[in-house]
């Protein structure tokens, strides 16, 4: 029995083949015709719509802002006890009883004394102030006379944790992903600079706020990704994924916003804005929200597709479409699985005072989830649940019709380099393009060993 030589490569798996480094590249190019275009007109949208800067209109009275002679200072806490209030001199001195409150002995930033800094009776009951705290107080000693505390507190100065943590995010992300997680972390930048200086002030001039949060959105995406990601033909169909997901999710925004009835009046900030300017719209301000909450998740799917499109196409270039597509669909639906509750238990604990508040009500639980106070958030899961399940499959049909119609032309029967396999014939090929015989079972038909070890006759 002959004995056939195998086609088996040391090729590094980091190093493409040259006909997948072929495929890649014409990839580039069909996807090119798509994305440049895409993005010119996205930039000329961005220009027409950037923010003209007059802020004339909005008058905001900072909660910051002090009268002549009055301070914001810094101090550390050196002492908590409980004690007469500060503020309820003046009954002491029309012969009523003082109030007793907590009081935070603290040693100003600029020097001098222990001053006592009055603390509010919400924060008072949570114990959290502490010997060794630094705060923020409200320095009323010039101005105030009997009757009034001279020293309020007022916050926390909270930058040596918030830095910390943020040097630690830095150091793992760069730790494990490297140069990869160094420039997504320079793409974050990016973003919330065009969050602050495109999306922000459009909303409050008045721009379209669904044509603003899908410009800006797609603008971000196109940074964050290539800069992240590397300009290849993965990268370029999750964009062109994204970009579907952030048209599927926009619309379905824009129908919610107005059907759903949501206008933010339960919240506070919303009534600030609200009065602060004729032009602002608080049902603007949550479409554009809508958008924009769901971009790390799709970014998220969509790459995590089109990556496994590629690799899947790669390691078996003659699958057929429809057999790749359900290959990478499998992948996608865990992905489903997991990422639709991770949207959900998100915004949970980003709203879990108010829940606990609402389900201190006496009502019913559609009356509760459908209440002034939940109906955003729950709004907001769902639309960005359902773009983010629409995308998956989307982006997996885009890199499926993408890798197929440039993907090498291989001559049934010839391994990936160009070498004819030994003693193909006829019906083996046919047989390999239907599918129906495995990588080994293709070895002993045409005369070679297979991978695996298989005893020899006799043995």
């Amino acid at each position: 029995m002959p004995v056939g030589h195998s086609h088996q490569h040391t090729r590094g798996s980091s190093e493409p083949s040259a006909p997948a480094t072929a495929a890649r590249r014409r990839a580039n190019l069909l996807l090119s015709a798509v994305l440049v275009p895409l993005g010119v007109v996205t930039l000329i949208a961005m220009v027409l719509l950037w923010p003209g800067g007059d802020r004339s209109s909005l008058a905001v009275a900072s909660p910051y802002a002090t009268a002549e002679g009055v301070s914001f200072d810094r101090g550390t806490v050196r002492e908590v006890g409980e004690g007469d209030c500060p503020s309820s001199r003046a009954t002491v001195d029309a012969g009523g009883t003082a109030l007793t409150c907590t009081i935070a002995y603290t040693q100003p930033a600029l020097g001098g004394g222990l001053i006592p800094v009055e603390v509010t009776p919400e924060l008072a009951k949570t114990d959290a102030v502490e010997p060794g705290d630094e705060i923020r107080y409200l320095d009323l000693a010039s101005v105030m006379q009997d009757g009034a505390a001279p020293y309020v507190f007022v916050d926390f100065v909270r930058s040596v944790p918030i830095v910390a943590l943020a040097v630690l995010y830095a150091v793992v992300v760069i730790a494990v992903a490297r140069w990869r997680g160094l420039r997504a972390m320079i793409g974050l930048v990016g973003a919330l600079v065009v969050l602050a200086q495109f999306i922000l002030p459009g909303l409050v001039e008045g721009a379209p706020p669904l044509l603003l949060g899908l410009v800006g959105s797609i603008v971000i995406m196109y940074g964050v990704l290539y800069f992240a990601h590397g300009f290849s033909a993965r990268t370029s169909t999750a964009l062109l994924g994204t970009v579907f997901g952030l048209g599927i999710t926009a619309v379905l925004a824009a129908w919610a916003t107005d059907a759903a009835h949501l206008t933010g009046v339960g919240d506070e900030n919303a009534y600030t804005l609200v009065n602060a300017s004729d032009e602002l719209s608080i049902s603007s301000i949550i479409l554009c929200g809508l958008i924009i909450s769901g971009l790390g998740v799709l970014n998220d799917v969509t790459i995590t597709q089109s990556s496994a499109v590629w690799e899947l196409y790669e390691l078996a270039p003659n699958t057929s479409g429809r057999r790749l597509f359900g290959s990478a669909m499998r992948i996608g639906r865990d992905h489903i699985a997991s990422t639709v509750y991770t949207i959900a238990f998100a915004y949970a604990g980003a709203a879990l005072p108010v829940l606990i508040l609402v389900s201190l009500y006496d009502r019913t639980l559609i009356d509760t989830l459908t209440s002034g106070e939940l109906a955003e958030e729950v709004v907001r899961t769902l639309v960005g649940s359902i773009g983010l399940v629409l995308a998956i499959p989307l982006t997996t049909l885009i890199a499926v019709l993408v890798v197929k119609a440039v993907g090498p032309r291989t001559t049934r029967g010839r391994h990936d380099d160009g070498d004819p396999g030994e003693g193909a014939t006829p019906a083996v090929l046919a047989a390999e393009g239907a599918g129906t015989l495995a990588p080994g079972e293709r070895l002993v038909a045409l005369g070679e060993r297979p991978a695996r070890s298989v005893p020899e006759p006799g043995a």
